[in-house]
């Protein structure tokens, strides 16, 4: 199989497996193949599958040989983040003091994308318990952007976002606690979504249980809308499972989106978007009221900057999680990390409550906000990139681990569908994110928005060379 097929939709390879044009062998052995390729300068994956992958393979091939029924994703390559459960296969987190951990039973998401006829061919990488939003760990060392292999490909999706820019799979299955598709889908010039909070089943459950997602990353908003739709819906395990039907998230990427009300916020009310990054979601947002799309400025959309809250919900649950190995080992974690759990784990119960109380708030703050609108735009990070070995832009030093990119973590504090597809490529080369958010339980807004601006403003770049 050629490298012709390496950048092909995952619909398109479908229709090439379906018609017997090409193998789901040939496919899977072709995506192993460009995996070790990348492997010395991408650094992409913690494990790979090739036994397990191939013997899916064949019989997924056979299936496809003797005309049995098979489902969306048949014999169609996947990476799965190391975040998520695999069964029989290690499940490390990024952090040494998880090296020899194995999952016992498959996460709800990897049983539906086994279920459709996926092909998983291994775990990608991700920062220490997806603490960072950039991509490396003391496990795993660097990850690093096709783009440019002197930048990160963001986190803490790392793996799975630099996997699919390269062409490796079409699309991968990562998670998103306070950005961790969006933002490497930006730093990568891929598509994402974070649905809403419970739509697609969290289990075995996170150490950040109220604020955790799985989702797809993909090269194209078809793609990411047909995982989407495999991955999504009720599961007894997971206690915030949302019930009742799923939007049809395929079949909204042909929808018109004229007449929706857009509200573009630069800022938020608080963000610091360079120039580069704001030149290319002011356009963004006139390309929305060229769909013909009502669209307001509104740059404030929070009062104040809810970073204090996410950090007090997400890191003290990782540190809840992690607080004997703080204790123990604390030299194995991540230093930048294990210094922000501590501080997340000395909040007094009268502060953490007060901020619970704060973020219910908030979320209703965000209800009230979409009685107006249909659809918020904003940037997803501040920035184009941030070279490789940095945990924070030198420009944002007042600011902690996850609150510099100032745009992701609200919407995992309300739940609302959040969406992200590459809004244009900045001046200095790299491509730029442009966030879309939905009103509560309103995907199918939110992927009629990607779809209509990706069809209205083809990016026009080739993808990067497999680490440049």
């Amino acid at each position: 199989m050629s490298a012709e097929f390496d950048f092909m939709t995952a619909l398109d390879l479908r229709r090439l497996i379906m018609s017997k044009q090409i193998s789901p062998i040939e496919v899977t052995r072709r995506a192993l193949e460009c995996a070790d390729a990348t492997q010395p300068t991408l650094n992409a994956f913690v494990t790979l599958m090739p036994e397990q992958s191939l013997a899916a393979a064949r019989i997924a091939e056979d299936m496809v040989m003797r005309g049995a029924p098979v489902g969306l994703l048949h014999g169609l390559p996947i990476s799965v983040k190391d975040l998520i459960a695999v069964k029989d296969v290690r499940l490390t987190s990024g952090s040494r003091v998880m090296g020899d951990n194995w999952a016992v039973a498959d996460a709800p998401a990897v049983e539906r994308v086994r279920a459709a006829g996926a092909i998983i061919i291994g775990k990608t990488t991700t920062s220490e318990f997806g603490c960072k939003p950039v991509g490396d760990s003391p496990l795993t060392g660097i990850t690093r952007n096709p783009w440019n292999p002197d930048k990160t490909p963001g986190g803490s999706s790392a793996g799975a976002a630099a996997s699919v820019a390269a062409g490796v799979t079409p699309f991968a299955l990562a998670t998103d606690g306070g950005g961790s598709i969006r933002i490497p889908c930006s730093f990568t010039g891929l598509v994402g979504l974070k649905g809403q909070f419970g739509r697609v089943p969290v289990w075995p459950t996170s150490a950040t249980p109220t604020l955790a997602h799985v989702g797809p990353i993909a090269r194209n908003v078809a793609d990411m809308a047909l995982l989407f739709s495999v991955i999504a819906g009720y599961d007894s395990r997971d206690p915030f499972s949302v019930a009742g039907p799923v939007p049809d998230v395929l079949g909204m990427t042909q929808a018109s989106v004229a007449g929706l009300r857009v509200a573009y916020s630069p800022t938020l009310g608080y963000a610091r978007p360079d120039p580069k990054v704001r030149q290319v979601t002011d356009h963004a947002a006139e390309v929305f009221e060229a769909l013909g799309c009502r669209v307001d400025v509104v740059d404030t959309i929070f009062e104040t900057d809810p970073a204090a809250l996410w950090t007090a919900e997400f890191y003290a649950g990782v540190g809840i999680r992690l607080r004997k190995v703080l204790e123990q080992e604390r030299e194995k974690l991540d230093p930048a990390v294990a210094s922000i759990l501590e501080h997340a784990l000395s909040q007094r119960m009268a502060d953490y409550y007060t901020k619970v109380f704060e973020r219910y708030e908030l979320r209703d703050a965000m209800r009230r906000f979409f009685e107006s609108y249909d659809l918020l735009i904003s940037p997803v990070v501040p920035v184009t990139s941030v070279m490789v070995g940095r945990d924070i832009p030198p420009e944002f030093s007042d600011r902690n681990l996850v609150s510099w990119v100032f745009y992701t973590y609200p919407f995992n504090l309300t739940g609302n569908p959040a969406g992200t597809i590459c809004g244009g490529v900045a001046a200095d080369g790299m491509p730029v994110g442009l966030q879309i958010v939905g009103r509560s339980h309103a995907e199918g807004d939110v992927v009629r928005a990607a779809a209509a601006f990706e069809r209205a403003q083809p990016i026009g770049y080739n993808w990067p060379p497999r680490g440049g």
